[in-house]
């Protein structure tokens, strides 16, 4: 472990003091948080950003090995307080990427990943997007914040992070998944339809098939022993020595863990438990993004590799090897292309009518349909949660409550001049009245997409302070269903009783 960390430690000084280095890292994180990784032991301190690009020398000096920033865009990243409300938040941020981490403990399979985002994107009218190796086994694509429209339905796109790339995220992951699983099962048992015979667990870990290939240079003799997957596209290997294209002398299949290294060429039954390749399917995934996450910036190095988040173009992914990376003998490339004006408006149009159809497959109010005829709805059938917010908000947080309100108002089915009616009441009540055009737009959109309002388990009820513990209930919508449904059973009493 002091081995690798002396090799990272010194790879690092030498690697950051070059100048195109330390700018086109400065450039990328120009408006972004911007931290400090020391050698995976911690993090510098939040918020933080590189004021020059000679920062990053007197950071490295201190014992600093990789930078990570945000995919959020500040007016002023220093200003960010962890305290702050999300409307507090909205008001400093400009912008945010649409990135995509692609994790897996398989390069091949984030290869595979990578490749199949990229048509996604190209089919959702998005060709301009950055691509890079995150150091280890996976890749980062980008979509920059300029290819998005500024407001759909008469939202600030800058205003709906994360919940928008988030909903981006999941489309695109809707899109490839299926085709990704059956690439994965003809590239890991191409004999085999459905079940991947030589895949064993070892106290949790799989164990796959592959072949252990022996290379040698005819012009330094150096060997070189290599385990690569059984249908592996990577033919050629190149000496580390004297770069010399290598003579491939010897190829037997054997048996590895990807945790351990151990290995059987006779014995694969040493591994625990034979496990189906259904199993590997969801070996690849896209992490979602988190207020403020961060992720590692382009040619920052990695700690337990010693190479660096390179960047590529879609044609290099096929036949990337980790050693393209080794920061000696980077090139170093762009990785935020410039982009078409609201290009990716396609994209998150489809994006959020995907997120609209897959809420529509969940049953209103708990699979109880409401029959609305012969009932008066008043505020007494409203929960205290929603009368509270009706009061109007007194600071920060208008708003987060207008969505509340108008998701309970529409999943009551209630008329468009009800409900135009009782926000216009509340907003008189608010320290500072919205726009009466950023209401209608939320009306307009809620009418459109019916929604329920949050769980009472979301943040936001306590961020407003206006959660009742009398509700009793999940959604603030199953309160008004059983009052409804009460009046019902007694209007239909006070019938038969006629």
């Amino acid at each position: 472990m002091v081995k690798k960390q002396r090799k990272i430690n010194l790879i690092a000084s030498s690697y950051y003091s070059r100048k195109d280095v330390q700018n086109v890292i400065y450039e990328f994180c120009k408006n972004r948080e911007t931290i400090p990784n020391f050698n995976n032991e911690f993090f510098g301190k939040r918020p933080d950003i590189l004021d020059y690009p000679e920062d990053i020398m007197s950071l490295v000096k201190k014992g600093a090995t990789s930078f990570h920033c945000s995919e959020e865009i500040w007016d002023d990243p220093l200003k960010i307080d962890t305290n702050m409300n999300v409307e507090q938040y909205n008001q400093i941020r400009t912008g945010w990427d649409f990135l995509i981490d692609i994790d897996s403990q398989y390069l091949d399979y984030s290869k595979l990943a990578a490749e199949m985002i990229i048509k996604a994107l190209k089919y959702n009218g998005v060709e301009n997007f950055g691509i890079k190796f995150s150091g280890s086994k996976g890749f980062h694509l980008i979509v920059p914040w300029e290819a998005f429209p500024e407001e759909v339905y008469g939202i600030k796109t800058k205003d709906m992070f994360p919940e928008w790339p988030r909903a981006i995220a999941g489309y695109i992951d809707s899109l490839i998944h299926d085709k990704l699983s059956e690439r994965i099962v003809s590239m890991s048992s191409p004999d085999k339809e459905h079940e991947f015979d030589m895949i064993y667990i070892p106290t949790g870990e799989i164990a796959v098939e592959s072949n252990i290939t022996t290379f040698i240079c005819e012009n330094c003799k150096t060997k070189l022993v290599s385990m690569l997957p059984i249908k592996s596209k990577r033919k050629i290997m190149r000496c580390n020595v004297c770069s010399t294209k290598m003579e491939k002398i010897k190829e037997e299949p054997a048996f590895f863990s990807v945790s351990n290294k151990d290995n059987s060429k006779k014995s694969p039954e040493k591994f625990s438990k034979k496990i189906r390749i259904s199993d590997l399917v969801d070996s690849v995934d896209i992490i979602l993004v988190a207020p403020r996450h961060l992720f590692r910036a382009p040619y920052s190095l990695h700690e337990k590799t010693a190479l660096c988040s390179a960047v590529l173009s879609p044609e290099e992914i096929e036949n990337f090897v980790p050693s393209d990376a080794d920061p000696l003998k980077i090139t170093l490339k762009n990785f935020y292309p410039k982009v078409e004006k609201e290009e990716a408006k396609k994209l998150l149009l489809n994006a959020l009518d995907w997120v609209e159809k897959k809420q529509e497959k969940v049953k209103k109010y708990d699979g109880r349909e409401i029959d609305l005829s012969g009932v008066k709805i008043s505020e007494n059938m409203f929960p205290q949660t929603i009368l509270k917010i009706l009061e109007g908000s007194k600071s920060d947080g208008r708003k987060r409550a207008l969505g509340i309100l108008v998701a309970f108002f529409s999943s009551l089915d209630l008329p468009r001049d009800y409900m135009e009616e009782k926000i216009s009441e509340w907003n008189k009540k608010n320290y500072q009245p919205l726009k009466e055009g950023y209401i209608k737009s939320q009306i307009d959109w809620a009418l459109k997409n019916k929604r329920l309002p949050p769980n009472y388990d979301k943040p936001i009820y306590r961020e407003l302070g206006v959660l009742s513990q009398t509700d009793g209930f999940k959604n603030p919508i199953n309160f008004t269903i059983r009052e409804i449904l009460r009046q019902k059973s007694k209007s239909s009493k006070g019938k038969i009783n006629k």
